[in-house]
């Protein structure tokens, strides 16, 4: 029994968000690790969060892991 689209594009955004939410704190550095404060920041702030890169690699995982789970609902019938 195919999914719906709408259903299927729910279930793979919830699944990005999911994966996004793990991929993010991997290789940020803060203001303070880096020993380097403005005046007027806050101390845990990123220096550099390479948003794009990080929404590529979660991309790639998010279509892995829907793939891995649409195979396993067409498995089970």
């Amino acid at each position: 029994m195919p999914i719906d689209a709408a259903l299927a594009a729910a279930i793979f955004l919830t699944i990005w968000w999911i994966v996004l939410l793990a991929v993010m704190p991997f290789g940020v550095r803060s203001l303070h690790e880096e020993g380097e404060v403005p005046q007027g920041s806050d101390p845990g702030a990123p220096v550099a969060p390479m948003l794009l890169k990080k929404a590529g690699i979660t991309t790639a995982i998010a279509l892995v892991l829907f793939g891995a789970l649409m195979a396993a609902m067409k498995l089970m019938g």
